[in-house]
């Protein structure tokens, strides 16, 4: 009897089981359905970086640059400053297809600081003019960059933008000396 017992509770327990994933399932289907979901959102964030570009300017031993004009459909999506690491700024944006662009600039050794931030790509020993200034041309597998060496520091304009991104991006940049309030016309000095 005991073994007649035993396999009819095994089958409830099978049963049991079945009829519960079913109504967890029902109960996720329902859960989904009411839940609005944009398959357009864009889930990265914009940032606003005004307060933190007004107090680098402050704070750097550079002329230090971002942007101005820029379409909208420019998002920036990140900032910082590391005053320990070269006095590094960083500024990230997507440009209006999604892909990634960003200014980089350091007091660190370049050498080592632009393969760094244009993750690893190399110097083709090519040049192009922008903004009435010679850039390095860089080539990487995952980034190309926009290299413009400075006085004490280094500008990198870089990501996984085309070129012509790069050098939208380069063309909008603008500086604001470090004893002046005033915006002047280049990316660096």
């Amino acid at each position: 009897m005991d073994a007649v017992a035993e396999s009819k509770r095994g089958k409830q327990t099978a049963r049991n089981m079945f009829l519960s994933t079913i109504v967890t399932a029902a109960c996720a289907g329902v859960i989904y359905i009411f839940v609005p979901h944009d398959e357009n959102l864009d889930p990265v964030k914009a940032v606003d970086f005004t307060v933190e570009l007004a107090t680098v300017r402050v704070a750097a031993p550079y002329p230090v640059a971002a942007p101005e004009g820029l379409p909208e459909k420019w998002k920036p999506t990140s900032v910082s400053f590391d005053r320990a690491a070269g006095k590094a700024w960083h500024l990230g944006f997507h440009d209006p297809d999604g892909r990634y662009v960003a200014v980089e600039q350091s007091t660190a050794d370049a050498r080592t600081y632009i393969p760094q931030v244009s993750q690893k790509a190399k110097d083709t020993g090519t040049t192009e003019a922008v903004a009435g200034r010679t850039w390095q041309v860089w080539e990487g597998e995952k980034y190309d960059a926009l290299v413009l060496p400075g006085k004490g520091h280094t500008t990198v304009v870089t990501g996984t933008a085309p070129r012509e991104r790069l050098v939208e991006m380069v063309e909008a940049l603008r500086t604001e000396p470090v004893s002046s309030p005033s915006v002047s016309a280049s990316p660096t000095s």
